[in-house]
């Protein structure tokens, strides 16, 4: 079994319980990741933890450094990554502290963040219609039946730009489209993750719902009730992250690991050598 990969979201900078066995920083052709990544094993896993933000919070979700994260995920022999994330909620009967496994999203950042592994001399194009692993997705639902919150299977995440929070009218306007959450993170890493044969699957964790609630209710959402409700959160991620690794498979059944076989339209002998030697993570046994 390969390890599995945890990207810590807001307030979850480290793992209680983690056996570390090592930590690692890692250079990529990208830049550097986050920061260091921790390696070790929890529920009989192995498991390679990355704080999204970085320790206290010091990258917003615009200067994330997707690419570097993902591949330095992959070259630490990572085939499947769970990702915990703050969201907002966009519908009534998603309370926050409830937890959304989402299986769709939208994009909203407007490509304004690299989120592809290519380019420079190699073409390739990914099936991405479901861009969640379902395996990984179900095996969290089934191990957390009772982790002491409510868990909705499935949902669309809108990532947004960012770092500002939606206007009422966006608010409105997403909540017409029949969006369920709302993010900063997840679209560019659930596409890196695909196009590098990663399993992906987010944890959506509801600090709060967005500013179109106001209207209904003369509830302002603050910064402090979202700082509030992050950290209650955090308590709740570390239960479904420990029932999850407990419960998961020794041998993928998927076909996230074989996305590209079929996915690189350039021909191989044109593919440029620094290419390959900067994708040879991703690339391994295609080229």
């Amino acid at each position: 079994m390969g390890k599995t990969g945890v990207i810590g979201g807001s307030a979850l900078y480290s793992i209680e319980g983690l056996k570390v066995t090592e930590k690692r920083t890692v250079d990529t052709p990208f830049g550097p990741p986050s920061d260091e990544f921790v390696v070790g094993e929890l529920a009989g896993s192995k498991v390679v933890f990355l704080p999204r933000h970085g320790k206290g919070h010091t990258i917003l979700p615009s200067e994330l450094n997707y690419r570097a994260n993902i591949w330095a995920f992959k070259s630490l022999g990572v085939d499947r990554i769970i990702s915990l994330s703050a969201v907002g909620s966009m519908k009534e009967e998603l309370r926050p502290l409830d937890v959304v496994l989402v299986d769709q999203f939208i994009d909203r950042t407007n490509q304004a963040r690299p989120s592809t592994f290519f380019g420079g001399g190699i073409v390739a194009h990914i099936p991405f219609a479901e861009p969640i692993c379902h395996e990984l997705k179900d095996t969290i639902l089934r191990a957390n039946k009772d982790v002491g919150a409510r868990i909705h299977d499935g949902g669309t995440y809108l990532n947004m730009e960012g770092p500002a929070f939606s206007t009422r009218a966006e608010s409105l306007l997403y909540r017409k489209w029949g969006v369920d959450v709302i993010g900063m993170t997840n679209m560019p890493e659930a596409r890196l993750a695909r196009e590098a044969g990663i399993c992906y699957a987010t944890v959506a964790m509801v600090t709060d719902y967005d500013c179109w609630h106001e209207v209904d209710s003369g509830d302002s959402v603050t910064v402090e009730m979202v700082i509030e409700n992050l950290n209650k959160n955090v308590e709740v991620a570390k239960k479904i992250l420990v029932n999850t690794l407990s419960a998961i498979s020794v041998k993928r059944g998927c076909s996230c690991g074989d996305t590209l076989k079929n996915a690189i339209v350039t021909s191989r002998e044109m593919i440029p050598e620094s290419v390959k030697k900067e994708l040879a993570p991703i690339l391994e046994g295609l080229v």
